[in-house]
């Protein structure tokens, strides 16, 4: 079956869903020990959360780029992320989605979340046909995922690295046995429909 160009996919219970983000040890080190975000984590900055981990993968070149060597997977609320999507809107203008630059321009004062649609990746990090979502926080968002979403912090990095060994060896079986699992994420098709450009 052919995957919907714009869709939401991730790891995901009844009530959390699993995002991904890479950091510095000094981040995520503590971030995973006391399961929250440490004092040196910066609010202020725009956070991007992605429920790709093959997307994060190509991200952080299996957390082996500089600043990026502590691969998390954080599980969020549910509620917050299905929030987080409701006050969102395109990180870039889209004459399908907005009338016209000034409103586009308007949306991103009003609301604190941004969603980006990047070519989804598969086990050798080359882009497909389908898009992964990026959800980039802002402002009270920020405030909420790092107070009220989060949930739990686990570091994925030696997971990151065996999956990597297994593509380099040649073994893409093995190495799709460990990928996590993630589904499509189940939200009402009105609710992206201010998050959804038309295709290309």
């Amino acid at each position: 079956m052919e995957i919907p160009r714009h869709q939401i996919r991730a790891g995901f219970t009844d009530d959390t869903v699993t995002v991904y983000q890479a950091y510095h040890p000094a981040i995520g080190g503590p971030a995973v020990r006391d399961g929250r975000f440490p004092s040196s984590w910066k609010r202020e900055r725009m956070t991007w959360i992605k429920p790709s981990f093959l997307w994060m993968m190509y991200r952080c070149g299996w957390g082996r780029k500089e600043n990026q060597e502590t691969v998390l997977a954080i599980e969020i609320t549910r509620e917050g992320f299905e929030w987080a999507l409701r006050h969102a809107c395109l990180s870039h203008f889209n004459a399908d989605v907005h009338a016209d630059h000034d409103e586009w321009k308007g949306l991103l004062r009003e609301n604190p979340a941004r969603v980006q649609w990047d070519p989804e990746r598969d086990l050798r990090l080359r882009p497909l046909s389908h898009r992964s979502l990026q959800l980039g926080l802002a402002g009270e968002a920020t405030r909420r995922y790092a107070d009220e979403w989060a949930v739990s912090f686990t570091d994925v990095t030696p997971l990151a690295h065996e999956v990597r060994a297994l593509v380099e060896a040649g073994d893409l079986e093995g190495a799709t046995h460990l990928l996590p699992r993630e589904r499509p994420y189940p939200i009402e098709e009105r609710d992206l429909d201010h998050l959804r450009p038309a295709p290309e």
